[in-house]
């Protein structure tokens, strides 16, 4: 078996962390388009379609906070895991950091 060089575990532990850091984002954008079609779709139910007036009132900002609100709290756990997951993942490379001695302790990627 092949020693593992301490700066080549820092990179998989990075790219290991940016992984989870899309996956999490991916997350949010399907609640926040999930949210908006939802609030599109009732809006649309709700009244006839105007031309020339704002498409997008206050009423239908409150809708789509509510549905994105709604889907979260639906996804909770997964979005949970994934928050401490990349909290993990941070520790873990600045305590490598530290250790290499490398002076990007606080970079937040």
């Amino acid at each position: 078996m092949n020693p593992v060089s301490p700066r080549g575990l820092l990179s998989s532990m990075e790219a290991a962390r940016r992984e989870t850091r899309h996956h999490l984002d991916r997350i949010h954008r399907q609640i926040t388009g999930r949210a908006e079609r939802i609030a599109v779709t009732e809006k649309a139910k709700a009244r006839s379609h105007r031309r020339g007036g704002s498409r997008w009132t206050r009423s239908d900002e409150q809708l789509f906070q509510d549905h994105v609100e709604r889907l979260s709290f639906e996804r909770r756990t997964e979005i949970a895991a994934l928050a401490r997951k990349l909290q993990r993942q941070e520790r873990a490379i600045a305590t490598m950091r530290m250790t290499l001695g490398d002076d990007r302790c606080n970079e937040a990627a």
